[in-house]
């Protein structure tokens, strides 16, 4: 069953340098399971995520992969812009409505009916400007889009 915790409880976080907003000691535990090539590469996509979008809060779970939600209310899964998952020799850039989001170039991989993402191997795949840009249009179309259709806001009794 995956845990989630819901960023910041200050008390668990932990003071990395540079960074917009320290990891909770929870991410970083599960992040230790893996290459560090990888957490760090995780750590990095984070912080661009944060620097984009200093007020998101974040959604930390752990199943076949480490995952990070973001929305601006707590909803991942209902409002989310974007998630971070990471796998044994890579990190996926998630966008929750990335079929909507325009590529003109078709940089973003996914088939499914919302859901897009890039792949971050390394350090120059995370610096391309394009993955920026994609994070600046998901939020934005977030801020202005209805919730996803077939999310519930409230569980079902």
């Amino acid at each position: 069953m995956p845990r989630v915790c819901d960023l910041p409880p200050p008390e668990n976080n932990v003071r990395l340098p540079g960074m917009v907003r320290p990891p909770d000691r929870v991410l970083l535990d599960y992040l230790a399971s893996y290459d560090p090539h990888v957490s760090r590469l995780a750590l990095a996509v984070r912080e661009v995520v944060l620097e984009e979008a200093p007020g998101a809060i974040e959604s930390i779970s752990k199943g076949y992969a480490v995952a990070i939600g973001f929305s601006f209310t707590g909803k991942p899964l209902r409002d989310g812009f974007c998630h971070i998952a990471t796998y044994g020799s890579h990190v996926n850039l998630g966008f929750n409505r990335g079929a909507l989001l325009p590529d003109p170039n078709g940089v973003l991989a996914g088939s499914g009916k919302l859901i897009r993402h890039i792949t971050i191997r390394d350090e120059d795949d995370l610096n391309r400007p394009s993955v920026r840009r994609f994070l600046q249009a998901a939020i934005e179309q977030v801020k202005q889009a209805p919730p996803i259709p077939g999310k519930r806001s409230k569980p079902r009794r």
